[in-house]
């Protein structure tokens, strides 16, 4: 049995109506711990906005529009470097982000988005919460930034892995975006 090696992702949102809302940052950590990120320009139909939602991811929309990148060029550089599965989260909301993502810039995404809970069994799925405050405590990182939650998944993945030995995902719990 091998270790897996999973890539992570996670999206801040405009908000978290999942009508209306649409990805405005995106990271990822890549199985060796390496992290990308983009701000994400509003697409031209993109207008959902949250005031209650920036104050909690500190992005303003100001902020998109003068430094973010195009939807086009953020969905060929995640199926550019994200290999063919990726773990996140919040499979509902993060799910519904890519798509409006990759939908927007007219390109198929190249991988799978699974949920972390596919990588787990029950007893590790108790524990995960506990152990992501752990991690986020000891980082020290803000939360609700997309490359420092996907790093904040990777390194609470690192230690469950390494409290339970090597682990295969588990069959049946798969969903796709």
């Amino acid at each position: 049995m091998t270790t897996i090696q999973p890539a992570f992702i996670d999206f801040e949102a405009s908000s978290l109506d999942l009508i209306a809302s649409y990805p405005i940052e995106v990271g990822i950590c890549m199985p060796d711990g390496t992290l990308h990120s983009w701000l994400i320009a509003p697409h031209v139909l993109w207008q959902d906005w949250s005031q209650s939602a920036e104050q909690i991811h500190g992005i303003s929309r100001e902020s998109l529009e003068a430094d973010g990148i195009a939807v086009g060029e953020v969905a060929r550089a995640l199926n550019e470097l994200l290999p063919e599965q990726v773990f996140c989260d919040a499979w509902t909301f993060d799910s519904f982000w890519l798509h409006r993502l990759f939908r927007a810039a007219r390109i198929t995404p190249a991988f799978q988005l699974e949920s972390i809970s596919a990588l787990l069994d029950t007893r590790q799925v108790r524990e995960w919460s506990a152990l992501r405050q752990q991690v986020i405590t000891e980082l020290g990182l803000p939360v609700h930034r997309a490359a420092n939650d996907a790093l904040i998944l990777h390194k609470t993945w690192e230690r469950i892995a390494a409290d339970h030995g090597a682990l295969e995902p588990l069959t049946g719990q798969s969903r796709r975006a």
